[in-house]
């Protein structure tokens, strides 16, 4: 019987002939080899915590989860050498004999740091990219199994698009990332009137070192997140563990959990429920490491899309969302997550180029979400948004190739390494076209 693979958010499903987990390059490099012998196609997968089917393979699945931990770190540049399947949540202990830490995280850790910069994981802050423009080298296993080491002095083309690829041009087994010196992060948290958080938020966004901010559908409270970062010698102030277990695994998860069940079995008890959650977070100041800052605990499931747009577009666009939910009359219990980024050079960022805020919408993983992720796509497409690529959306490589400039490049790279589509699922040919 063949083994059943399935996501983090349930909503991708696999049945591959054979999942491999390969314990080092060598391995790779014969699963490859004998993949494209045998004409079996290959998909690599991290943590599963992409929303779309873009690991779903009915035949070779491969996991990279022995192929972790760091291998080098240049005490001169900071550069960091992690091996393809390190899990995010397991590489600061790794950085901190070497005092370093990663520049900028999202707020989820389970992913692979392969999966993580191959579907645009990203944070949330002004002045920084996502992940995959942190990113100075790659080793990677082509289709006709040889190996080759990436960077912008060795196959520059090839880097650039491998560093967010959706693992189409090859498997990546070493990623290395550029970090910086370890540091700690002033958190401030609180509530505020979404409305004058809307009117100033490029000029906050550039005032602070991280800002995002969560809207329950049905209510007029933002709430913000803003960190400040400061130098490691400073003094920390961690939340006691009590408020940390408090806030963040009974009232973020446990009660957050209960209050999307109700939701969900009695639609119009959502607009209350919202209402009372956003009344009843406090405020809260703390400064702690980087990591224990940046990232929090998701345990209770949901279905996501999310959206970047160009920054000065976000006012309208969560006005004319709000508008939406209204009119349509839809009953939505989990929040929006609005973050920001600086525009990158990365080919299929949805950073390319251009400062992004991001608008990520979410369901409750019992709800259905397609009428309320179409029409918020909607919107989103007439704000020159382009999805991101670990998440749902809608779109095809028509439409995607009118949203990046360097598409038809990236294709053409494509071609070029992988000409019998050896990487290839049925969602890379969504995206990117038939190989």
């Amino acid at each position: 019987m063949a083994a059943i693979w399935r996501n983090w958010g349930h909503c991708a499903v696999a049945r591959p002939e054979h999942i491999a987990v390969p314990a080092d390059e060598q391995a790779v490099v014969d699963l490859v080899t004998a993949g494209a012998r045998e004409g079996r196609r290959i998909r690599p997968v991290g943590s599963g915590h992409s929303f779309t089917p873009i690991a779903v393979t009915d035949s070779v699945l491969v996991r990279l989860d022995r192929l972790a931990g760091l291998h080098a770190v240049d005490p001169v540049t900071g550069e960091a050498t992690l091996g393809a399947g390190t899990r995010l949540a397991d590489i600061p202990a790794l950085l901190a004999p070497h005092r370093l830490a990663m520049e900028n995280l999202g707020d989820i850790d389970r992913q692979t740091i392969a999966g993580a910069i191959s579907t645009g994981t990203h944070g949330t802050g002004a002045a920084f990219t996502g992940l995959a423009g942190q990113v100075t080298g790659l080793r990677m296993v082509l289709a006709d199994g040889s190996v080759l080491d990436l960077d912008a002095a060795h196959r520059p083309e090839l880097f650039a698009a491998a560093r967010l690829g959706l693992g189409a041009f090859g498997i990546l087994t070493r990623v290395r990332i550029r970090c910086v010196p370890e540091f700690l992060l002033a958190a401030d948290e609180h509530p505020e009137p979404l409305d004058d958080l809307l009117d100033s938020f490029a000029e906050r966004a550039a005032a602070v070192d991280h800002l995002e901010f969560y809207l329950f559908p049905h209510t007029d409270t933002a709430l913000v997140k803003q960190n400040r970062r400061l130098a490691v010698t400073s003094v920390a102030d961690p939340l006691p563990r009590w408020r940390a277990l408090l806030d963040d695994e009974v009232t973020a998860n446990g009660m957050f959990a209960m209050a999307c069940a109700v939701g969900s079995a009695a639609p119009p008890l959502v607009p209350a429920i919202n209402r009372l959650a956003a009344s009843a977070v406090s405020a809260r100041r703390y400064t702690d490491r980087s990591a224990a800052v940046f990232t929090t605990p998701r345990r209770v499931r949901f279905r996501e899309m999310e959206y970047g747009i160009d920054l000065v577009e976000l006012p309208r666009a969560i006005r004319r969302i709000r508008a939406l939910i209204a009119d349509r009359g839809w009953r939505i219990s989990f929040p929006m997550e609005i973050r920001v980024a600086a525009a990158d050079d990365v080919p299929l960022s949805t950073a390319y180029r251009r400062p992004t805020a991001y608008i990520a919408v979410h369901r409750f993983v019992a709800d259905p979400f397609a009428r309320y992720f179409l029409g918020v796509e909607q919107i989103l497409l007439a704000c020159g948004g382009r999805p991101h690529w670990g998440k749902l959306h809608s779109l095809d490589a028509d439409r995607l190739r009118a949203r990046y400039p360097l598409f038809d490049q990236v294709a053409a790279l494509r071609a070029e390494v992988d000409p019998h589509g050896l990487f290839s699922n049925a969602y890379l040919e969504r995206v990117l076209g038939p190989p």
